[in-house]
Parts: C-alpha cells; structure tokens; sequence
C-alpha cells in the first residue's frame, strides 16, 4: 500500500511524496488521514534545520504528531471499528523515510493500541488533542485561586490557560506579540512590562525562548515553580542566587503521555474543555508548501490544518 506523505528533504525543502508504506502487521490498524495539523514548536525546528540532537534525526523525514482520520483496517480484538474516527499521534510506517512524527500522510500504519478513538463531531478540531495532552501533561496541580503565569498565547498557553481556569486557578498570560493577545477565554493576557506581579505559585514557559529564566524567575513567589514546556533549541541557564533565595524548582514538561490523552479526550467529550477558535487557517494538502510557510511566518496563524480529504 502507498500513500501521499509531506516529506521534508532538508530544511526548507518540502515535497508531497508518494511512499510505500510499511505493510500492517499483527496488532496494527490502518487509518486514512482526514486532517492533520502542523505544529509552530517542533516542526518549525524541523522546518528550519535547528532542531537539537534528537532521537530519530535526520533527513528526509515525514514530519507531523497531530493526525485525524478513519479507521479502515484493525486487528481483530483491538477494540476498533471500521469507519470509526481516530487522533493518530504519529507513526513509522514509511521504511527508509524517518517518520519524524510520521503523521503527515494520507494513509498511516500504526499499532492500534496507539490510536485514540474521538467523537466524529468534533471533525478537525481532533487535531488539537495533541496539544492538550500536551498542556495536561505540563500542568502543575492547581490550587483554587492560586495565581499563575503562562508565557505565550499559542495554542499550547490558550489550552494550558483553558485548563488551568477549568482546575480552579487565576492565570495571567504573557504575550509580546499584540496580534496574539486576542481570544482570551476568561483570563488576562497582557504584554510583559505591564505586570508588576512577583509572587506567582507557577509560571510555565510555552515560549521556547532559552534566554527567559532569570526574568521568570524573579517574578516567582518563595518556593514556587517554573515549568519548561516548550521546546528549547539553545542552552538553558540562571543565575543561581535569586533562585536561590526563592527555594525556586524548575520543571521540565516532556512529550505527554497515554493518560493525558485519555484524560483530555474525556474532557473535551463532555464539554468541559473547548476547542474552540484555535484554528485559523486550512490548506488542501496539496498546498502543504504554502500551508508550512504561512505556519511558521504569519503572527496571525494560531494552527493551520492540512486537509488530505481529497488526497490519494
């Protein structure tokens, strides 16, 4: 079987590609891709060619971590049904071609345990889930009232700013960008010099800006914490006294896990947690090209989505 794959030849070099998949084995299903969306943190590093040394490096490489589609082949006692709407967080299916995250494809071979079945309703909002997982994964345990920061108004700090309000917490989002501080959801987001705050419980860093943490840290109350969930392309480094002085534990939020996405996929089904208003631009995936440039170049592109509906 084959399928048409966003292959990234080296930075900067993009081309749609039609590749031989891995044939599915025991326990693997089969999913045809309806949307997948491009992510401005780790894929912007793999676009640009400044990605760190990382497990799986190297080019070509198929990038995307944030897949919908139907299932349209599964192992018996997976659980799965035919027709039945799947988030795919990437995939290794394409043979000599690095899968890097794998999912941004029109056919994908994955193991069906990796496959998390979502409402069809919610069509390509399914995408976001990687995202929330990946908020719910970094965030902190939230005390009623405690007031925390979030630097950055991506979708990453709209979701971690959604569920830290959904857990009983007053955060208060940093964004440099005036185009992006639009589309608060019941929190204040503000420019840096405006916020004479210094006694925040969390602060959590979405920015991947290496050169943040003394000034986030002088904005810790004493024993507080700060949480690295973005994705840093540079050395990291403080001065020891202030953090010294405030007891300071700096965190690093890594790639969530199964039961982040369970415990999101759950609160997105009942309604507690919206999708609502992240994305803002779409592309044919035939156009994925121009949907990757304007991904990574427009201030105003919160998330573009690749449909591949159309795509062989």
């Amino acid at each position: 079987m084959d399928a048409t794959a966003v292959v990234l030849e080296r930075p900067e070099q993009l081309a749609l590609t039609r590749l031989p998949l891995t044939p599915a084995g025991e326990g693997d299903a089969v999913v045809a891709v309806s949307w997948n969306g491009i992510s401005t943190g780790t894929e912007r590093l793999l676009w640009s060619g400044r990605m760190p040394s990382f497990p799986g490096m190297g080019y070509p490489l198929v990038p995307g971590y944030e897949s919908v589609g139907t299932v349209i082949a599964a192992p018996e006692g997976s659980g799965l049904e035919i027709g039945q709407s799947v988030f795919v967080p990437g995939a290794r299916c394409f043979g000599e071609v690095r899968g890097l995250f794998g999912g941004a494809a029109s056919h994908l071979v994955v193991p069906a345990e990796r496959l998390v079945p979502i409402d069809a309703a919610l069509g390509e909002q399914g995408v976001l889930i990687a995202l929330a997982a990946t908020a719910y994964h970094a965030l902190a345990g939230i005390t009623p009232g405690e007031r925390s920061l979030i630097v950055g108004h991506g979708v990453l700090g709209r979701l971690l700013a959604r569920l830290n309000r959904l857990a009983g917490g007053m955060p208060t989002v940093w964004e440099t960008n005036p185009v992006r501080r639009e589309g608060a959801f019941g929190y204040p987001v503000i420019a840096p010099e405006t916020d004479e705050r210094r006694d925040y419980a969390t602060i959590t860093d979405v920015s991947g800006d290496s050169a943040l943490l003394d000034i986030l840290i002088a904005r810790l109350a004493p024993g507080g914490e700060i949480v690295l969930a973005g994705f840093y392309e540079a050395p990291l480094a403080f001065a020891f006294p202030p953090a010294f002085l405030r007891e300071a534990r700096i965190r690093v939020s890594a790639e969530f896990r199964p039961a982040d996405l369970a415990a999101v996929t759950a609160l997105v089904g009942r309604g507690a947690l919206s999708l609502s208003g992240l994305i803002t631009h779409r592309r044919p995936a035939a156009e994925a090209q121009a949907a990757y440039r304007t991904a990574f170049g427009d201030a105003a592109c919160l998330k573009m989505i690749l449909d591949w509906r159309a795509q062989p």
